[in-house]
């Protein structure tokens, strides 16, 4: 089954300590109805900036993430539906959904490696 990247954009700080319960209830229980499917629950993300291919630094984009989940789902359209009940959602944000693409990579040294055994 694949891995989907659930990249959250925008969302607002609870401005009071009954907003923020409000809040952090809403994920828990999102959490919960995710299920096994939660693979990673990630992390909200901080400060921001971009790195350009000349290597120059700058701003962060217009609408930079504010945190991110690894899922597992049957397909997109299992991804896209779990995350439609994600609860950056209610304070305006959005949810950006990316199938996460298997690489093998060959490690030199463990060819080598490979290649004594023999």
């Amino acid at each position: 089954m694949p891995n989907y990247l659930l990249a959250y954009h925008g969302g607002g700080e609870p401005e009071s300590e009954a907003a923020q319960a409000a809040v952090m209830l809403a994920w828990n229980e999102w959490l919960d109805a995710t299920g096994e499917a939660m693979l990673d629950l990630g992390s909200p993300v901080g400060a921001t900036m971009s790195v350009g291919s000349d290597g120059s630094v700058g701003p962060a984009p217009a609408d930079p993430i504010s945190g991110y989940s690894i899922i597992e789902a049957d397909d997109m359209a299992a991804a896209l539906e779990i995350a439609r009940g994600c609860p950056v959602l209610a304070d305006g944000g959005t949810v950006e959904v990316s199938e996460l693409v298997d690489m093998d990579f060959d490690d030199e040294d463990d060819d080598d490696e490979d290649d004594e055994d023999d």
